[in-house]
């Protein structure tokens, strides 16, 4: 079964560029919640950026899913939830979440 993303690629507008690819879960791309974690680790190849996106509320169970999360563009990311821009400089090793009702991110220690 295709997906069915929540932004087509005609509404998807040049918000970053040189960032590389990133992964993300199916609650943002798919269902259009906002990023409420994101974490960068060692990029695994030389496209990978480190980012890795979720809402926040994924399970265990919804997150061992292989279908449940995909590889995207860093712009594709951007322009589903546009707040995370001032964070994509962050070195390999930081972590952020979202304030609950909020644009605005503070960062996570020890989070692993």
């Amino acid at each position: 079964m295709a997906k069915h993303y929540k932004l087509g690629t005609h509404e998807l507008k040049p918000l970053v560029s040189g960032y590389g690819d990133c992964f993300a879960t199916d609650r943002i791309v798919v269902d259009g919640a906002l990023v409420g974690f994101m974490f960068r680790e060692e990029p695994v190849d030389p496209d990978d950026s480190g980012w890795r996106f979720l809402a926040g509320d994924e399970s265990d169970e919804y997150m061992d899913n292989p279908k449940n999360h995909g590889i995207f563009k860093m712009n594709t990311l951007a322009n589903y939830d546009p707040a995370i821009v001032p964070l994509l400089d962050s070195p390999v090793g930081s972590a952020f979440e979202r304030y609950p009702d909020g644009d605005e991110f503070y960062e996570v220690e020890d989070w692993e």
